[in-house]
């Protein structure tokens, strides 16, 4: 993954390691935090997993086997409290060093509740929001992922 700026600015930069399984199972922890900071339980009939091929800030597409991750999945929750729930979500991410990137709780607008954050660390973006009524919707996805024991190709 390269970072903003010139087209060579960390296009090599080591990527942190990963192997499949555990890119989804650190999502579906990521799942279920803000599930518990929310109090609200997972539906695991509706979680949706997706691996993609990492591609570049120039289109650039590695044949190393480097990957992102999305996972989504609903939570129920009562009606009424979508709003404190997200808030509480919204605290939490902040205290585990999150950046909070946007965050509104607006019932004209739909969603009506939602916060979005980011790690500047670990790089994962995870979203929260309100998806139906008694229902939120948890989004996680990773930065470029290099699996475990492969020599990571390097760009020129």
């Amino acid at each position: 993954m390269s970072a903003s700026g010139s087209s060579d600015d960390g296009i090599n930069d080591p990527l942190p390691r990963m192997s499949r399984e555990e890119a989804e199972e650190w999502t579906a922890h990521w799942a279920e935090s803000m599930a518990r900071s929310g109090e609200a339980e997972l539906d695991l009939e509706t979680v949706r997993s997706n691996f993609l091929d990492c591609v570049g800030d120039n289109d650039e597409v590695a044949d190393d086997g480097r990957f992102t991750h999305s996972y989504s999945v609903q939570a129920r929750i009562e009606p009424e409290r979508d709003a404190e729930a997200i808030r509480a979500i919204r605290d939490a991410l902040e205290q585990n060093g999150l950046r909070i990137q946007g965050y509104r709780s607006d019932p004209s607008v739909s969603p009506a509740n939602l916060v979005d954050a980011w790690h500047p660390e670990d790089h994962q973006s995870v979203t929260a929001e309100d998806h139906e009524e008694g229902r939120l919707l948890f989004i996680i996805r990773t930065p470029c992922l290099l699996p475990p024991g492969v020599e990571q190709q390097q760009f020129g």
